[in-house]
C-alpha cells in the first residue's frame, strides 16, 4: 500500500508530551474524528461512532518508546492500522502519523484523509505545545 507519513514539531519535551497524550481518552481532544463521537472503554478495546458507523479501536498501551499505534476495526469489516509515534527532536518533540492508502481509495480521498491528519496534528500542536 502507498503510505504518507505526516509530522508536526511541538515545542515540548517528547516524554512529557507523550505522557500527556498517550491515553485513549485524550485522543478526542485533538483527533477530530473522535471529537465528534463518544469514545467508550470496553475493556480490551474502545468503541466509537464514526461517519461510517460504529468502530472498535485497540490502542497501544503506555511504553518507553513513544509508540501510540492503534487499530480501527471498521463496521463493514476490515481493519485500519494507524502507526503513531512521539519522538525526540532536539529539546522538543516530533509527532509522526503514517497514513496508509486503503485498497480502492481514490486519489482525492487519500488527499482528503491526509489533509484531515494535518489539521488534527496542528490541533495537537496548538493544544499540547508549551503555553
Amino acid at each position: 500500500m502507498q503510505t504518507l507519513t505526516l509530522t508536526v514539531t511541538i515545542d515540548r519535551d517528547w516524554r512529557e508530551l507523550y505522557d500527556a497524550i498517550w491515553r485513549p481518552e485524550v485522543f478526542p481532544t485533538w483527533a477530530s474524528g473522535l471529537a465528534q463521537s463518544t469514545l467508550e472503554d470496553m475493556g480490551e478495546h474502545w468503541r466509537a461512532r464514526a461517519p461510517e458507523g460504529e468502530v472498535t479501536i485497540r490502542f497501544t498501551g503506555h511504553n518507553a518508546f513513544g509508540v501510540m499505534d492503534h487499530r480501527v476495526s471498521l463496521p463493514q469489516g476490515g481493519e485500519v492500522y494507524v502507526p503513531l509515534r512521539v519522538y525526540q527532536n532536539g529539546a522538543g518533540a516530533e509527532v509522526a502519523l503514517t497514513l496508509f492508502r486503503q485498497p480502492g481509495m481514490s486519489d482525492e480521498k487519500f488527499a482528503a484523509d491526509a489533509d484531515w491528519v494535518r489539521r488534527d496534528l496542528a490541533t495537537l500542536a496548538a493544544r499540547y505545545g508549551k503555553p
